[in-house]
């Protein structure tokens, strides 16, 4: 008598788990945020333009050198950029959102000057995992930023 019972159990179980697993796929837009970044010294806001994701410097945990001047790009391996104020600088560039993760984008560190490759992946709705890299993935560096109530 248990035999017809099990049977649509375990279909319910299969229907509830392909459900979640499909409500969990991130959108192209869950991107779209304010994001403090694991040195919890920046906020970085992403946005769409023209079909791809791009991301820039909103808040600075010190903003300001200590005579009180903007902080700025100094490390640019670009003289003319060296003067330009961190505070909406653009360090994000060109990601494209392809299944699960947004891809082919550069990631700019004004900490040393240097760009590179990057991916995103989201976890939870809240974490971005944004993995830095020269040439292959496999060679890099992963850090998780948070997302924050959006800079107005």
């Amino acid at each position: 008598m248990q035999k017809p019972i099990l049977k649509p159990f375990i279909l319910a179980i299969l229907l509830l788990f392909s459900g979640l697993a499909k409500a969990q796929k991130p959108d192209s837009k869950d991107i779209i945020g304010t994001w403090l970044t694991a040195s919890g010294k920046a906020k970085v806001q992403i946005y769409a333009e023209g079909g791809h994701f791009n991301g820039k410097i909103v808040w600075l945990k010190n903003p300001t050198y200590e005579d009180g001047k903007p902080k700025v790009d100094k490390h640019n391996p670009d003289k003319a950029n060296q003067t330009k104020p961190l505070m909406g600088l653009n360090m994000l560039k060109g990601f494209v959102f392809d299944e699960d993760q947004w891809n082919d984008g550069t990631i700019y560190d004004p900490e040393n000057g240097k760009t590179y490759s990057c991916k995103i992946e989201i976890r939870d709705g809240n974490k971005l995992d944004v993995r830095g890299y020269i040439g292959f993935s496999l060679i890099g560096r992963t850090e998780t930023w948070f997302r924050v109530q959006d800079i107005k």
